[in-house]
C-alpha cells in the first residue's frame, strides 16, 4: 500500500509544473513532502486530505494500484499538451532529492583533456560551477585556437547541470549553440580542506568527429570565484602537450592510457 501512495503522489505531481511548485500551492514543506515520496513517512490526516483536495481524488484513489488511478486521472483532466515532455523529469527530480550540497565546489575552473576531434592536443577550455535557488549547474566555453597562431578556429558553448551521488560528482553538459553534442563527465569530489583539483572521465565526442563516441580523461583545476574572466578566457584554446599553458604535471594526468591488465579506461584518485 505504501508503495502504491509514493507512485501515486509522484504521478499526481507530474501533471505540475515542479514538485517545488505543488509544494508551494499546497502548502507542505518540501523535505516534508520529499518523505512522503520516498516512503519515509506517510502524511497525517490532515496532510492527507490537503493532498487529495489539490489533486482532486479521493483518499482511497490515492491508495489504489498506480495503473487505475492513472486512468481516473487521465478521464478527469483536460488534454494536456506537455505530458509526455514532463515525465522524464521525475526522474531527474528523484536523483536531485538524493544529490549532496556543492557549495564547495562553487567557482571557475580550467578543464583539460585531449582533444575528441583534434588530434595529439589539449583542449584548455574555462568552465564554472553556479548555483540558483537550490539546484547547481555548469557553463563550459571552449574557445579553439591554433596551436602556433593563436587565430580563433571556432568556439564552443556548453550548459549543464550537477549531482553529488555515493561520493562522485556527476556533470551532464549540452552544447548550446546546435544542440548536437552532450558530454557526461563522473569526477572524484576533494576531501582536503582547500580546492585544488578535480579528476575523471568524460565521454561524447564532437559532431565534426561522426558519429563515433570517445572517451577521456579530464581534470579542473580550481581558479577560485572571483576571478578576471577576460583575463583566464584568454589562457583558453589549443595546445601541445609540452605547451607552456599546460602545466607538466597535468599532461601526465590527462594522457589517456589503458594499464597492462585492464580492459577499460580508468583514472586514479587523485
Amino acid at each position: 500500500m505504501d508503495e502504491d501512495f509514493q507512485r501515486n503522489l509522484a504521478l499526481l505531481c507530474s501533471y505540475h509544473a515542479s514538485i517545488a511548485d505543488a509544494c508551494r500551492r499546497l502548502g507542505i514543506n518540501r523535505q516534508q513532502f520529499n518523505k512522503y515520496l520516498s516512503g519515509q513517512s506517510r502524511p497525517s490526516r490532515r496532510n492527507m486530505r490537503r493532498m487529495c483536495d489539490f489533486f482532486g481524488v479521493t483518499e482511497a484513489e490515492m491508495l489504489m494500484e498506480p495503473a487505475q488511478l492513472e486512468q481516473i486521472v487521465a478521464l478527469r483532466r483536460k488534454p494536456d499538451p506537455l505530458p509526455q515532455m514532463r515525465r522524464p523529469l521525475l526522474h531527474v527530480e528523484a536523483l536531485y532529492r538524493r544529490s549532496q550540497s556543492l557549495e564547495k565546489y562553487l567557482g571557475y575552473y580550467y578543464r583539460y583533456f585531449y582533444s575528441f576531434g583534434n588530434k595529439g592536443l589539449i583542449t584548455k577550455s574555462l568552465a564554472a560551477i553556479y548555483r540558483q535557488g537550490d539546484q547547481y549547474y555548469w557553463k563550459n566555453i571552449e574557445i579553439l585556437r591554433h596551436p602556433e597562431t593563436g587565430k580563433t578556429l571556432g568556439m564552443s558553448k556548453y550548459a549543464g547541470t550537477l549531482l553529488y551521488l555515493a561520493d562522485r560528482i556527476h556533470i551532464v553538459e549540452y552544447e548550446t549553440l546546435d544542440f548536437t553534442s552532450i558530454t557526461q563527465m563522473t569526477l572524484y569530489p576533494s576531501h582536503q580542506h582547500r580546492l585544488f583539483r578535480l579528476m575523471g572521465i568524460q565521454t561524447g565526442g564532437p559532431t565534426r568527429r561522426g558519429r563515433k563516441p570517445g572517451a577521456s580523461k579530464v581534470a579542473l583545476d580550481f581558479l577560485g570565484r572571483d576571478i578576471d574572466l577576460r583575463k583566464a578566457l584568454a589562457g583558453t584554446g589549443l595546445f601541445v602537450p609540452d605547451s607552456k599553458s599546460i602545466p607538466a604535471e597535468i599532461a601526465a594526468l590527462v594522457t589517456n592510457t589503458v594499464q597492462p591488465g585492464a580492459f577499460v579506461l580508468e583514472v586514479d584518485e587523485p
